[in-house]
């Protein structure tokens, strides 16, 4: 036994780190703690968890930024803190950034990935004794007031728009829509053209092509959406651009309503 969940919040996932969103902010709550760089963790999202624990451990917090408190003290987060059974760690609405990472020492195993009250999250086995020294810094949580910057290189269908769509796409603003999540980050603004054509048929690639991590198609809406975690194996429609790997992340911690500037 490990602890359970006496209030999930708006969702509650137990993911492996190359499923979480801000991959980065999973990495260093693991490092924080000795764990491999493989260890499951949780991903929540706003906040509102609340997990009590059976058995004690230790404990590390990044991604978001907002009121966590242990026991109803405050809990300091990108730290690793030891925490005793029957302890309860809250994590309040997050005020930077939308989705915290939690990381317990040796793991987490759930029964599933979207946790509910009473959900039981076991714990596994603490590789070493003591905490490490981290050299990576946590990554401070994006500010909603501010935009989030992605960098973007040309996709493969690029080259079946003019050189006007390319240029709106990464200059003009967008803002992420309400409507995104883990599939993709769908972003309102004014519609580009589909294709040189500007019709819904030059919108549409050959054939269904791989659709990777970031890449941002053009579906015939003319409203890009960013590819994430959850995204479908391929798209028929056209890719024009791939956000950089290191820039991910930003796309994963952003609110509905921020702005987001794509640079080419």
């Amino acid at each position: 036994m490990g602890a359970v969940v006496v209030d999930p919040g708006a969702l509650t996932l137990a993911l492996e780190p190359h499923q979480a969103l801000d991959r980065a902010s999973m990495h260093v709550a693991n490092a924080l703690l000795g764990n491999p760089e493989t260890a499951p963790g949780l991903e929540v999202l706003v906040g509102g968890l609340k997990l009590r624990f059976v058995t004690g451990s230790a404990v590390a917090v990044t991604g978001a930024e907002g009121m966590v408190t242990l026991n109803g003290s405050e809990f300091p987060q990108n730290t690793p803190v030891r925490v005793a059974p029957g302890a309860v760690l809250e994590l309040g609405p997050a005020l930077f950034g939308i989705r915290y990472y939690v990381a317990v020492q040796g793991g987490v195993t759930a029964p599933g990935p979207a946790l509910g009250a009473g959900s039981a999250v076991a714990f596994g086995k603490p590789h070493g004794h003591g905490f490490p020294a981290v050299q990576q810094n946590a990554r401070r949580a994006l500010d909603l007031e501010r935009p989030v910057v992605a960098r973007v290189s040309r996709g493969l269908q690029a080259e079946h728009h003019d050189a006007g769509t390319w240029l709106r796409l990464t200059s003009e603003p967008w803002t992420l829509s309400p409507e995104s999540d883990r599939v993709g980050a769908r972003l309102h603004g004014r519609p580009l053209e589909v294709g040189r054509s500007g019709s819904a048929a030059a919108a549409q690639a050959p054939h269904p092509q791989p659709l990777a991590w970031g890449s941002v198609v053009l579906p015939p809406s003319g409203l890009p959406v960013i590819a994430l975690a959850d995204r479908p194996a391929t798209a028929k429609s056209p890719v024009i651009a791939v956000v950089r790997e290191e820039d991910l992340d930003l796309i994963g911690q952003a609110r509905p309503g921020q702005m987001v500037h794509l640079l080419g």
